[in-house]
């Protein structure tokens, strides 16, 4: 099942006015003086919209029936007029507003990807990137135009119905009270559709999530998708998740339109009544027919805001669906966070130590039991062991990507949960088997280990590296662009790039995650002729898979079931004839 899937089960529903005291709050009231302007335009917008309305009455009763062609010219410049006003103001109106939505996703995505980038490892490790993505973009967006149609709407088509209304009741109040009989029943049939169609949004966003992290799961892993001939499994399973958005777009907007007929009906009740009545009042002398042809222009010019609020609701729904699923997520605390009274690392010595250290990632599931290891400043460092060994959670745990059950891991002989993360951090550099190579540049990519480095500290970075030969051979050199994931350079070459990045870092500590793991026996020995210069006059812990590459560390932790079993050097190890002996027959035998 995937997370978006499980999420959409076990989601709760915020109250409504939760949430909208949240959005205004958050995201509107900071931009107070914008709206205003924003009003101010629409104001005058829907003051026109009045006083066509108005104008109805001399049109009529002096200019069609008295045949005053004085009048005739005046009315006409005056028309001309409210009508350019009116389209000028709604313009700048307009545009204001939609300033302020941009405005809206803009903070609102910004503050949603620093939470995210913040969070703990653990938690992307539980949520498919794809979920991530569909609410930092899908979901921001479907929440400002919530944000800014309810604005709009309630900009314009509020300030318009006030005044249509009032020019109604200013025609004639016994009759403007007659046309409003049917907004209460309008208003009583929307209310029982509210909760309906928000869950509705609700489960059309977490599809939509789904969609887009399987979608990009597909196109990541294109080479074996091709591979293994699956392209109609995949048609498939992104075909049953585009049908269930369908299905869930079409019921949405079936449930959001169906106050359409019962509008129009209960319209048609009201201009019925106002005809019929206000015919009558005209037959008897009472009102002129330019008045109740005013009256009649201001109505029907009332039902276009009237509808648009009517269908307003959808679309607030659909945005608090989105509000709660980006709530969600900024309200997701990070659990390795800097602590009170935390200080900045101050590291005298480049060591590394774990004191009796337990640690599970899930409760009740322990990783590592009891773990005390020492790495001496400048020393170079192994762990090896068989897979789920305990072996990466080390590395975790060093950087404090999660934090100790029990016991605690040393940094320069203090504690990392009582120094700050970001200088922690500081002393570190990494070189993994999982090569985080980005769309850009390889120079770009190779700056992302400093970012303050100069063109000559990059350049002797990847000379360093050994990666300066093979990036001067590429077409536009370190200016090439890479791909994704660095698809246009072989394993080797990206591994490389990660190590250069590593060198312009200038990291006190070193950590190597089987960084050999995945090359070719080539590109092996150009990677450790370029680790090799990388750990010099560096702390290291390196684990390894193939335990040819550590044979000359200056000490080596065995692990197995999350226990360190054997330590000590390639050579004492192998005279104990334990576990690492053990692992290296295995290895010798397979190399034969």
């Amino acid at each position: 099942m995937t997370q978006g899937k499980a999420e959409g089960k076990t989601a709760r529903i915020t109250p409504a006015k939760v949430l909208l005291k949240r959005l205004l709050w958050g995201y509107v009231r900071p931009q107070l003086r914008q709206i205003l302007i924003a009003f101010a335009f629409m104001g005058v917008a829907a003051g026109m919209t009045g006083v066509m309305a108005a104008l109805m009455q001399p049109v009529i009763d002096e200019v069609f029936r008295a045949s005053d062609k004085a009048r005739l010219a005046e009315v006409a410049i005056a028309v001309f007029l409210v009508f350019a006003l009116r389209g000028a103001a709604s313009y700048l109106g307009a545009v204001q507003m939609n300033a302020i939505g941009q405005r809206i996703v803009a903070t609102a995505q910004h503050q949603l990807y620093s939470h995210l980038i913040r969070s703990d490892l653990s938690w992307f490790q539980s949520h498919a990137s794809g979920q991530l993505l569909s609410r930092v973009i899908n979901d921001v967006q479907v929440m400002r135009l919530a944000v800014g149609e309810c604005l709009i709407s309630i900009g314009s088509s509020v300030l318009t119905l006030v005044i249509l209304i009032g020019v109604m009741f200013w025609r004639d109040w016994f009759l403007a009270s007659l046309s409003f009989i049917a907004f209460p029943l309008v208003a009583v049939f929307v209310a029982r559709i509210v909760k309906r169609l928000r869950k509705v949004w609700g489960q059309t966003q977490e599809a939509l999530g789904d969609l887009s992290s399987v979608m990009g799961q597909t196109f990541v892993a294109a080479r074996q998708v091709k591979a293994y001939g699956t392209e109609r499994f995949e048609e498939d399973r992104i075909g049953g998740r585009i049908e269930q958005l369908y299905k869930l777009a079409t019921k949405s907007f079936r449930i959001a339109s169906s106050t359409t007929p019962i509008n129009e009906m209960l319209s048609g009740l009201a201009i019925v009544v106002v005809i019929w009545y206000g015919g009558m009042q005209v037959m008897a002398g009472h009102s002129t027919a330019g008045e109740l042809f005013s009256f009649i222009t201001a109505f029907l010019l009332a039902y276009e805001p009237t509808k648009k609020l009517t269908k307003l609701n959808s679309q607030v729904q659909a945005g608090l669906a989105a509000a709660e699923r980006v709530f969600d997520v900024l309200d997701t605390p990070a659990k390795v966070v800097d602590q009170a009274g935390v200080v900045p690392l101050v590291l005298a010595e480049p060591t590394v130590e774990f004191r009796e250290v337990d640690f599970a990632y899930e409760e009740g599931r322990p990783v590592l039991h009891k773990v005390s290891l020492k790495v001496p400043a400048g020393r170079n460092v192994a762990l090896v062991g068989p897979s789920g060994a305990g072996k990466s959670s080390i590395l975790n745990l060093v950087l404090r990507l999660y934090d100790v059950t029990d016991g605690a891991v040393l940094v320069g002989g203090q504690d990392v949960r009582e120094v700050t993360l970001e200088s922690l951090r500081r002393q570190f550099a990494l070189v993994s088997q999982e090569i985080a190579i980005f769309d850009d540049t390889v120079r770009n990519n190779i700056r992302y280990g400093s970012e303050e480095a100069t063109e000559e500290q990059i350049l002797a970075a990847a000379k360093a590296a050994h990666a300066d030969e093979f990036i001067t051979s590429l077409p536009q050199g370190y200016d090439t662009v890479v791909g994704e994931h660095g698809t246009r350079l072989s394993g080797g070459q990206r591994q490389r790039l990660s190590i250069a990045r590593a060198m312009l870092r200038n990291a006190p500590i070193l950590l190597l995650d089987e960084a050999t793991s995945a090359l070719d026996s080539e590109s092996e020995r150009a990677v450790q002729a370029a680790l090799t210069t990388l750990q010099k006059g560096r702390t290291t812990i390196a684990i390894a898979h193939r335990l040819s590459t550590i044979c000359e560390a200056d000490m080596i932790y065995v692990m197995e079931k999350g226990r360190v079993v054997e330590a000590g050097t390639h050579t004492e190890l192998l005279r104990r004839d334990g576990v690492y002996a053990r692992l290296w027959r295995l290895q010798a035998g397979g190399l034969g």
